[in-house]
């Protein structure tokens, strides 16, 4: 007798549809056979399955003949376990020791030895695509319910165990369906880290506003122990709170690269990663046999911190040419090719030598010309274009360090203005996909940062003085856009372009 139950598989960021086909043939020896490209831990689902049947009460396979799994379709690669419970579901509906419909049902979850299933990856971009695709209810292991409730509008049912899961498909003893509390938002305000313990560096803290406004990247130079470290962790708490659908875009991520934990089925902070300086390429834009997010994805929304930028292999940091320019990043395998968000906001900390103290006047540098410059060149060219903002970070002066953090400004103050510029930038952006100024397009650029006679003879002086490239041109009028937008003003005057020509990245 054969049976099927439906179960998904996720690509990508996306899910798609598997049907779990169990088929008995029951003379013969016993030999379990599955088919459907699986890897190598589907492969061992054998196992697992037969050993969870049987410490749960129910005939095993072992006592059949020959059991042959179907993992359809056939030519999609599957790698999780997730289809041990929907595989051990068949098995009980093909020897008619379970009766129930489950043509509007979903299954997911892998099983221990004794038939308790156990937390898997990817639950919530599966529970999307159930409610999307008109199934009535999602069976998950107990430790995704939190995140599976995320999605509203389907029944999510918690499975602590197989034995208990067959009582409730018996009709014997049901499974109460997990109804979450409504989402909120608290306050992301951090105890530890602040704008006002940063001494000192005004100028350093007035660019982290602007690229906080309008989603810029940015690029700090400076002197070892001048705060560039320091400045970059404070970005995050000055940066808009998230709302609900920026949180389910980064919860997404995270739940198929594995990051969430059963206290943390919703991420409601803006992500901070800061690979180190010895990352792979794959490691910080995604990859492997199964394609999964990398650094970048999962600073989606958020930022991505790469200190001591120049330290970097060139060819590891030459792959964040496309995603910096698109906020997306195609990973190509000979498998296939999957698509990932990478809307991130850059920022780098570099020293100005590899001694550090080039063009500190308290400091000697003990560096040659030569070696300046090949430590510089570590960093191309196109990468520095696509930088908006780039600012020298001196040395700290003593009477700075002296004072702590009197008259300094919280990032509480900061982040309302902050707020204020994304609120005129989400209603000029109303129709659109985009929320941030840096997100323009070309077209948009010329519709949003018009500017009058005066402002266009600077910005014309300054294509030729500093020969801005295409791209330079129009990151500069996206900068002198934010700066008018942190100044309420509905144009772009002289003082916010002159501005925003400043920090621009200079031969």
């Amino acid at each position: 007798m054969s049976a099927r139950v439906f179960s998904a598989a996720t690509l990508g960021l996306e899910s798609v549809f598997v049907e779990v086909e169990v088929d008995i043939l029951s003379a013969g020896l016993h030999h379990f056979t599955l088919v459907g490209l699986p890897d190598i831990a589907i492969k061992e689902s054998r196992d697992r399955v037969s050993a969870a049947l049987k410490n749960s009460g129910f005939k095993s396979p072992h006592q059949c003949g020959r059991v042959t799994v179907n993992l359809a379709p056939a030519d999609l690669p599957k790698n999780t376990p997730i289809y041990d419970l929907p595989m051990a579901i068949g098995f009980l509906l093909a020897t008619e020791q379970l009766s129930f419909d489950y043509r509007k049902k979903l299954f997911i979850g892998e099983l221990a030895l004794d038939g308790s299933v156990r937390r898997v990856q990817g639950v919530l971009p599966i529970a999307l695509f159930a409610k999307e695709n008109n199934f009535t209810e999602i069976y998950v292991p107990e430790d995704n319910v939190y995140e599976a409730a995320l999605v509203t509008g389907i029944n999510v049912m918690p499975v602590k165990n197989l034995f208990d899961l067959a009582k409730h498909l018996r009709g014997e003893r049901l499974i109460t369906p997990f109804v979450r509390e409504s989402v909120t938002f608290t306050s992301e305000e951090s105890d530890t880290l602040d704008m006002a313990h940063v001494f000192g560096q005004e100028h350093a803290k007035r660019v982290l506003e602007i690229a906080a406004a309008g989603g810029h990247n940015t690029l700090f130079i400076g002197p070892p122990g001048s705060g560039k470290t320091l400045l970059a962790k404070t970005l995050p708490t000055i940066l808009p709170r998230l709302d609900l659908k920026e949180s389910l875009e980064i919860t997404k991520i995270f739940s198929i690269a594995g990051h969430l934990s059963k206290n943390k089925s919703l991420i409601m902070t803006r992500p901070f990663r800061a690979p180190h300086h010895t990352a792979s390429a794959v490691s910080l834009v995604g990859g492997g046999t199964f394609p999964k997010p990398g650094e970048i994805s999962l600073a989606h929304r958020g930022v991505l911190f790469l200190d001591e930028f120049a330290e970097f292999s060139r060819s590891v940091l030459e792959n964040l040419r496309q995603p910096l320019e698109d906020g997306e990043i195609t990973v190509s395998r000979i498998k296939g090719s999957l698509l990932f968000p990478a809307r991130f906001m850059l920022v780098a900390a570099m020293n100005p030598c590899p001694c550090g103290h080039a063009g500190d006047p308290e400091r000697v540098c003990a560096c040659s010309p030569f070696q300046i410059a090949r430590y510089r060149q570590k960093i191309s060219g196109p990468i520095l274009d696509r930088i908006d903002l780039h600012i020298d970070v001196p040395r700290v002066k003593f009477e700075k360090l002296e004072s702590g953090e009197n008259g300094m400004e919280k990032s509480r103050a900061i982040r309302e203005r902050v707020e204020s510029a994304r609120a005129i930038q989400k209603e000029r952006f109303a129709n659109t996909a985009f929320l941030t100024n840096a997100e323009m397009t070309s077209h948009m650029v010329k519709e949003f940062c018009a500017l009058n006679t005066q402002t266009r003879e600077i910005l014309r002086s300054a294509v030729a003085q500093m020969k801005l490239s295409a791209r330079g041109y129009m990151r500069v009028l996206k900068v002198a856009r934010t700066i008018a937008d942190l100044a309420q003003a509905p144009s772009i005057e002289v003082a916010h372009l002159a501005e925003a020509l400043q920090y621009r990245f200079k031969e």
